[in-house]
């Protein structure tokens, strides 16, 4: 017979999910009510505001999409895309490929700009493909791409578009809540995320905001949108203003328990206070690996704080260090993916993850790990390197 499963309890550092917090697992357990009933719409009405808030906007059509980040992506396509539209998309990691692929299958052309692993988007790149496709009506990019650790100039791009006349989309899965995401300053039309990162919710929920522009967009389409369930013409009757709501899905009614928790645990803490621990555990991590004798894989002005990419030595199997730190120590640091896969080693510092003590356990037992397979380091070094920083802050 099935036994119950009982998972361990590992320290998350790699891209995610991170850590979460024990008051967002305790709201999971609470009473589970109707997705019609009156406090849970009421429940609802206050998780619009605080991803507002978490966002940095005042778009009315600002949700939670019942479904993980990649369902996020392709609510943003499906809904802003018909057959025959041109769409700019940035290609500086994985997730400009996963873009490509929702515009060729909502019937749109992709203009592909592409950029090395770890090097942010170039704005200049940009400016050459509009220019040869001035019909090219929206701009698809990652702000903060997971899959290298290298952010992009969001506010440059978004007024770019603006500027040529096309919606702006930027991807903030592993940015909201650990770096600045200002979607009304930025001017950005299409914006989504993911709850298993810097929010410290479960997987399973796409934060999603849309600007007016958007809206009207949307409005007007002359197809119909291609995806039923991610239709937002549809969505907002569920989720919309008005005190009746229509019945579109069965929302996920304990996983937006937990994730109004995890926005609560935000507010009480405020944006700037999380961007700049996130900051600080980021420049303490470095220290230390720097001083153990590790490199970075982005330049310094690139780098995101929440999850940093490092070289892996030469002569060193990182498949098997991360096993290591995964049965000796209960540590999940994740791998390099696509060109950079068996090249990098992916740490996270997200959310509830983000703290003094994991950044000192995961420099003691990647160093431990390290000296045991034999790799050319600097041992001794790593602890007191990024004690200083937190000294110095």
């Amino acid at each position: 017979m099935t036994s119950s499963f009982f998972p361990p309890q590992r320290t998350l550092m790699g891209p995610g999910p991170s850590d979460v917090s024990p008051r967002v697992l305790g709201a999971l357990a609470r009473p589970t009510i109707g997705h019609l009933d009156p406090l849970f719409v009421q429940l609802m009405d206050e998780i619009k505001v605080l991803l507002q808030y978490a966002f940095r906007t005042k778009n009315e059509l600002t949700l939670p999409v019942s479904a993980p980040g990649s369902a996020g992506m392709e609510a943003c396509f499906v809904n802003l895309v018909s057959p025959g539209d041109k769409v700019i998309v940035c290609q500086n990691g994985v997730f400009g490929g996963r873009m490509k692929e929702n515009v060729e299958r909502c019937g749109g052309v992709a203009i592909m700009v592409e950029d090395t692993w770890g090097e942010p988007v170039s704005v200049g790149k940009v400016v050459d493909a509009i220019d040869q496709n001035p019909d090219a009506n929206l701009l698809a990019f990652v702000l903060a791409e997971t899959s290298s650790g290298v952010r992009s100039d969001a506010a440059a791009l978004c007024a770019l578009a603006t500027a040529r006349g096309a919606l702006s989309f930027v991807v903030t899965v592993t940015s909201l809540a650990g770096i600045e995401v200002a979607v009304d300053q930025w001017g950005a039309d299409a914006v989504y995320s993911g709850t298993q990162k810097c929010l410290s919710c479960v997987p399973g929920i796409s934060p999603i905001t849309f600007s007016t522009r958007a809206v009207g967009r949307i409005n007007t389409r002359q197809h119909k949108v291609q995806s039923w369930f991610l239709d937002m013409q549809l969505v907002m009757g569920y989720w919309g203003g008005s005190s009746k709501r229509a019945y579109h899905h069965t929302a996920p009614v304990n996983d937006l328990y937990a994730l109004h928790e995890s926005l609560v645990m935000l507010q009480e803490e405020g944006l700037e206070a999380a961007h700049q621990r996130h900051r600080r555990n980021h420049e303490a991590l470095v220290a230390g690996l720097e001083a153990m004798g590790l490199k970075m894989a982005v330049a310094p002005e690139h780098r995101l704080p929440q999850l940093n990419s490092v070289l892996v030595p030469a002569g060193v199997d990182e498949a098997a260090v991360r096993a290591e730190l995964l049965e000796g120590f209960d540590l999940e640091i994740g791998a390099g993916l696509g060109a950079l896969a068996g090249k990098t080693w992916r740490i996270g510092l997200m959310g509830f993850a983000s703290t003094e003590r994991n950044v000192l356990y995961c420099l003691n037992a990647l160093e431990a790990t390290l000296d045991r397979q034999g790799a050319d380091i600097i041992t001794g070094k790593a602890l007191p390197a990024a004690r200083a920083v937190y000294k110095g802050r």
